[in-house]
């Protein structure tokens, strides 16, 4: 099962703050618009999405179909393969992906404690 590049989406009070704190830390932007109240960042391997006022808590988050630097893959595991290989696992999915559609989507599960994971393919 391939679930795709792997980051965790922090819930943030004030991005400008987050983004500061995270840059002393070594991460830069890789994409998102903070004056949309979101940003990705990454230091080497390691991605982290901030987020203010979209989440409740963090999240954690794979891409389908994207590698760590968030470059298209020549193969991947469609979303709703994913789906329905979790599905038949017995795995309760929170949200689900049409699986009549083709392209970007999403569907999310819990975690045994309570951790939101998000699978967000965007091609």
């Amino acid at each position: 099962m391939k679930l795709g590049a792997f980051s965790v989406s922090l819930t943030v009070k004030d991005i400008h703050k987050s983004k500061a704190f995270y840059e002393n830390l070594g991460f830069s932007s890789l994409g998102g618009d903070i004056s949309q109240n979101w940003l990705i960042m990454k230091n080497e391997d390691t991605i982290i999405g901030l987020f203010q006022g979209m989440f409740e808590k963090n999240i954690l988050t794979f891409n389908p179909g994207w590698n760590q630097n968030a470059e298209n893959l020549e193969s991947y595991t469609d979303i709703r393969e994913l789906q329905k290989q979790l599905k038949e696992k017995g795995m309760k999915l929170l949200t689900e992906a049409d699986e009549s559609s083709e392209g970007p989507s999403h569907f999310t599960l819990e975690d045994p404690d309570g951790n939101q994971i998000l699978f967000d393919q965007h091609r």
